[in-house]
């Protein structure tokens, strides 16, 4: 019997490592997406002025 109650202790809490590596795993999913967002913001920025500024030396 003992044996059974150790099997029954994992079955119960295995779901529940499940589910904070699950939660961890979607948190770390949304701060990679706003970095990149963060990311391709200033290199839209840096084109913006490289293009600004190669269009007033031709001029």
């Amino acid at each position: 019997m003992d044996s059974m109650s150790h099997a029954i202790e994992w079955f119960t809490i295995f779901p529940i490592f499940l589910l904070i590596i699950y939660v961890g795993l979607i948190v770390i999913g949304i701060y990679c997406s706003i970095l990149f967002i963060k990311l391709a913001r200033r290199g839209i920025k840096a084109l913006e002025i490289y293009i600004d500024e190669k269009t007033h030396r031709n001029l």
